[in-house]
């Protein structure tokens, strides 16, 4: 049952991991919305690297912010959010991958093993943290414009980059629980192993007849 949970805390993490960086090169994490618009043939699509715009014909022009300085604060929060989130995944996946009670990379050693698998499951519940936090904060500035009457700018919708992010910070976050349970199974099985059993009184007073009834231990009425 153990190897199970570590299996699949390894499948649903590197899971987490593939999203994760699909999100982070997804350029639809907005999309200009068209209500209210006369215009239906063009939209616009940004994510937290370039913005983009497609006519009627389908054909893309996409262009590069041009300095870190003049963007918000929010996407910039969300682009380190998300490096340091596939940062976490990388190492976790490596963490995880040494730690698992089935791999011989440290030989029987469980008990490194399974403080290293401990930490895999660490950097997994940071990795989903992470994304969670930046999929999360651009999705409320979105709908915080898209509501906001008095604001005159173009208003966007939450694209499909935010659910694929959505998607794998929940995957991060299982996979980090699902192997902390497994690390933790381990450690009680442990010391479930050898438990400790106090002696009864009957044994004691058995064990001392015994000794006393044994040959070369009389005692001092032996011969009365």
């Amino acid at each position: 049952m153990q190897q199970f949970k570590e299996v699949l805390a390894l499948f649903l993490g590197f899971g987490g991991w593939i999203l994760a960086y699909v999100s982070l090169e997804n350029r639809n994490w907005k999309e200009s919305t068209q209500g209210g618009s006369v215009i239906l043939t063009s939209g616009v699509y940004e994510n937290l690297w370039m913005s983009c715009a497609t006519d009627s014909m389908g054909v893309y022009d996409c262009w590069n912010f041009p300095s870190l300085f003049v963007l918000p604060g929010y996407i910039q929060a969300s682009r380190a959010l998300m490096i340091a989130s596939i940062v976490f995944g990388t190492f976790g996946l490596v963490a995880t991958l040494v730690g698992m009670q089935c791999s011989k990379v440290l030989g029987e050693n469980y008990v490194l093993k399974g403080r290293i698998a401990m930490i895999g499951g660490v950097l997994f519940l940071l990795q989903g943290l992470c994304t969670m936090i930046a999929v999360s904060w651009y999705a409320a500035n979105i709908t915080r414009q898209f509501f906001d009457q008095l604001y005159e700018g173009t208003k966007y919708e939450i694209g499909q980059g935010l659910y694929i992010g959505w998607s794998s910070a929940l995957l991060a976050l299982c996979a980090g629980s699902c192997l902390l349970c497994a690390c933790k199974q381990n450690s009680s099985d442990k010391k479930s192993a050898y438990p400790y059993q106090t002696a009864s009184r009957g044994h004691v007073l058995s064990t001392v007849a015994t000794s006393q009834s044994a040959p070369g231990n009389y005692g001092r009425c032996a011969y009365v």
